[in-house]
């Protein structure tokens, strides 16, 4: 409203007040006062102001920043963050952010952290236009880089600029208080971004190329330690970075090259290597210490004892330190006298003291063969020394094979029963199925080789051979009788003093009616020649075809030696087959060659005496009567 429309008749002595008051007051544009008393469009919104502590109660300090309205802030915003202290009492004068002007509470709403939040961004603003460094902490790692906080603002550290050669491993630098180069800030969009790369390049650029110039291959030098990998630690050389790899920091092995080096620690260090090309330096810890192993020979001369500590297991074996940086292996063969293809950490265990005896030392690979088993008593010896081949011992059967059952000896030493040694009667396989783990049994040591680590035993030998009794006793050539035990279609099977032979069809009898299987019964006794017997071999063979033979050739000798005043007619026609009358063993053998024949000339005989003499039915009946007796 305007002073134009102003009532004429108010007077400025009504109000007490001076003309010239009353007539600015009347000059106020009300209309826009009233538009701005609802809108958030102020100069302050946005900005940080002065703001006087009116209270402080248990949630907000509330305060006045010299508006219409005042504003409230929560009270954690001016607690110590350490102690929970509020900071701030009635009177004190502070510095809030205007966020906006009556709320809905009809409030100011104010910030004391956005404020402080002004404060440092004002201040980063005039280190990134004056290129000086801020202080910082990492704190949280996100994709493409790290989380910085910068005195309460976020910022970004991109992972390229966090050092000037690549990191795998950035705990080292978590936590702790870094400088950085502010890289970008947009206060609009609260974008920062730093750098410590910049920092630690800017630091090194003065010496950088006096260093590189002396750099050589055996120069020592100081270094810090800047950063530590699982490979090894990379050191600061005066700005210039050389890498200790975990290899060449001691002699002894160690896991991690944090076990011996921590992240600030200066050390003495030697370059390994240089590659002026790459400008590379590889240097060395361990080359400054003296090597353990120049007295090895001397300190741990072969077959002596000495204790170490396990320090890793593998499949083929366990190391043992025997003093800092000298290792030996005690390889798996190594490590019982009895227990074989047992893994290493059945037998010892890492961290274990254990004493052992050196086989043998490579010093040029740094090799140290030891033997665990060695130190022991062994018992193959103790075992050899009580017993012997032929002995009979006891034992538990501890697991059964395809091809045997081992049995337990002693509680190191098992001895194998091999199947074929179960049993003279059956065939080891049914022999083994009557066998089973925990069953006490007996047997004979039929070897011991102590080189192997072997013992040989068998059962079957407790009863004797009944082949070597046949074998003692019997010859080739011998009638014996046997006793039918199985017949099939193609053979019996007989059973001769305890030992069974099989007896083919064609060698049951000359002709193919005697050659018939079913002729024969289980139980039956029959006659049957040995026509081969090996004890070497163990071998037997039976004939009844071959006895059949000796009698037939036995009875043909006889008639042909028969004679009287004249030539009989069985002799005439023994002669006419060809067969001469002999004595003794010619005459056998003569008849051996022409049994055929002779038992052809036989039967023609019989028919030719029948009708010429006398003697016929006699001969007839002779020769009827053998051969009876043969087939039988």
């Amino acid at each position: 409203m305007s002073s134009e429309f102003a009532p004429s008749n108010i007077k400025a002595s009504e109000f007490n007040v001076g003309a010239d008051k009353l007539k600015a007051a009347f000059d106020v544009d009300f209309a826009k006062r009233l538009e701005d008393t609802f809108t958030n469009e102020h100069p302050v919104v946005g900005s940080v102001v002065k703001g006087i502590v009116l209270k402080v109660d248990s949630e907000a300090v509330t305060l006045d920043i010299g508006l219409k309205s005042e504003g409230r802030i929560p009270l954690k915003e001016f607690e110590d963050f350490e102690t929970s202290a509020v900071t701030v009492k009635v009177g004190d004068i502070v510095d809030v952010f205007v966020e906006s002007l009556d709320d809905r509470h009809s409030e100011a709403r104010l910030s004391r952290e956005k404020a402080r939040r002004e404060e440092v961004l004002n201040s980063l603003e005039a280190a990134h236009k004056a290129n000086e460094t801020v202080k910082g902490v990492i704190f949280g790692k996100v994709k493409g880089g790290f989380m910085v906080d910068v005195t309460g603002v976020l910022g970004f550290l991109p992972g390229s600029q966090l050092d000037a050669k690549p990191i795998t491993d950035a705990t080292p630098f978590m936590y702790i208080p870094l400088e950085f180069q502010v890289v970008k800030l947009d206060r609009k969009r609260n974008n920062l971004i730093v750098s410590r790369r910049a920092v630690t390049d800017e630091g090194g650029t003065g010496s950088r190329d006096e260093i590189m110039a002396d750099m050589k291959e055996g120069k020592v030098l100081k270094g810090t330690v800047k950063n530590i990998t699982d490979y090894g630690a990379f050191l600061d050389l005066d700005g210039i970075d050389g890498l200790l790899h975990i290899t060449d920091i001691a002699w002894h092995r160690i896991g991690h090259p944090s076990e011996v080096l921590s992240v600030g620690q200066t050390v003495d260090v030697i370059v390994t290597r240089f590659d002026e090309k790459t400008q590379r330096v590889s240097l060395g810890l361990k080359q400054l210490r003296d090597d353990p192993w120049t007295k090895v020979d001397a300190t741990y001369p072969i077959g002596s004892r000495v204790e170490g500590k396990i320090t890793n297991l593998t499949d083929y074996g366990a190391f043992v330190e025997l003093a800092p940086g000298v290792e030996g292996l005690i390889h798996v063969t190594e490590m019982s006298w009895t227990r074989k293809n047992v893994h290493p950490s059945k037998v010892v265990s890492t961290g274990q003291v254990v004493s052992v005896q050196v086989l043998e030392i490579d010093r040029e690979k740094r090799r140290i063969s030891l033997g665990l088993k060695q130190t022991q008593d062994n018992p193959w010896e103790a075992f050899t020394k009580t017993n012997e081949v032929g002995n009979k011992v006891e034992g538990t059967v501890r697991s059964l094979t395809d091809f045997g059952l081992f049995v337990a000896l002693t509680e190191e030493i098992d001895g194998l029963v091999h199947v074929s040694d179960l049993s003279w009667d059956i065939s080891g396989e049914e022999a083994l199925q009557s066998y089973k783990k925990g069953d006490k049994v007996e047997a004979v040591i039929l070897a011991i080789d102590p080189a192997k680590e072997r013992v040989a035993l068998g059962i079957k030998q407790l009863a004797g051979d009944p082949f070597a009794h046949i074998a003692d006793t019997r010859t080739k050539g011998d009638v014996v009788k046997v006793t039918v035990v199985d017949t099939d279609a193609d053979s019996i099977t007989v059973s001769l003093d305890g030992v069974e032979v099989s007896i083919k069809a064609r060698d049951l009898g000359i002709d193919k009616a005697e050659q018939d299987t079913n002729r024969y019964k289980e139980g039956q006794t029959i006659d049957a020649k040995i026509t081969n017997l090996s004890k070497k071999d163990r071998k037997l063979a039976l004939s009844v075809r071959a006895l059949l033979q000796d009698e037939e050739r036995a009875a043909v000798a006889e008639y042909a030696n028969q004679s009287d005043e004249g030539e009989s007619a069985l002799a005439a026609a023994l002669k006419q087959a060809g067969v001469k009358a002999k004595k003794g063993a010619a005459a056998a053998e003569a008849g051996e060659e022409a049994a055929p024949k002779a038992k052809k000339a036989t039967k023609k005989a019989e028919a030719v005496e029948a009708e010429a003499t006398e003697e016929a039915p006699k001969a007839k009946k002779a020769t009827k009567k053998k051969t009876e007796e043969a087939a039988e």
